[in-house]
């Protein structure tokens, strides 16, 4: 299989079920951000972690080309009238975001109380985690903005919105694994 097609050489690329659209459309940034968003986190789960939170990840990793998936397919293929799928595309289930608040929830029982936002950063791994956290948060925004004018599956929303918060969580985990310093941030009066 050759990976260039040539198809895209004038602006447009095709959605899974054939519909073409220009690659500045939104369904295609909002994929492509959960795609940078896969590869930030392949970038974490290459740094020194526990088991657990590799195979988290990796799990992770997976859910999001079910997200991918979601947002590539043009909606008016994904589903018959009858409400039967056309397409076979993964779906994102309630237990997908369930496992991250079970994830959050455990990470936080070893966590000292957060009282203050922090800043970014204390450790190259932290700091690459915190990445991954903006870039979801920028997925999150970009799939909210297609769902207002081409509706999908509400749990992609759901699940991008609790994986922000989970890589949150994650980032001070690794902070304090990583014996690395928190750095709070607390406003400067002005004087």
């Amino acid at each position: 299989m050759k990976i260039y097609t040539k198809t895209g050489d004038k602006g447009t690329t095709a959605l899974f079920g054939g519909t073409r659209v220009p690659k500045h459309h939104l369904r295609i940034e909002s994929y492509g951000t959960v795609d940078e968003l896969n590869s930030h986190l392949g970038m974490l789960r290459d740094q020194k972690l526990d088991a657990h939170s590799f195979n988290s990840l990796l799990k992770i990793q997976n859910k999001l080309f079910t997200v991918g998936s979601i947002l590539a397919t043009d909606p008016e293929k994904a589903t018959l009238k009858s409400g039967k799928q056309r397409l076979d595309i993964p779906r994102i289930s309630a237990e997908d975001i369930e496992f991250l608040e079970k994830e959050m929830d455990q990470m936080n029982e070893e966590l000292p109380e957060m009282t203050h936002f922090v800043l970014p950063g204390g450790h190259q791994t932290v700091s690459v985690c915190h990445i991954a956290r903006c870039v979801c948060r920028r997925a999150e925004r970009l799939a909210t903005a297609l769902f207002d004018n081409e509706p999908f599956d509400e749990e992609v929303l759901k699940y991008l919105n609790r994986l922000s918060d989970y890589l949150f969580v994650l980032a001070r985990k690794l902070s304090k694994d990583l014996q690395a310093e928190e750095i709070q941030w607390i406003p400067q009066k002005e004087s």
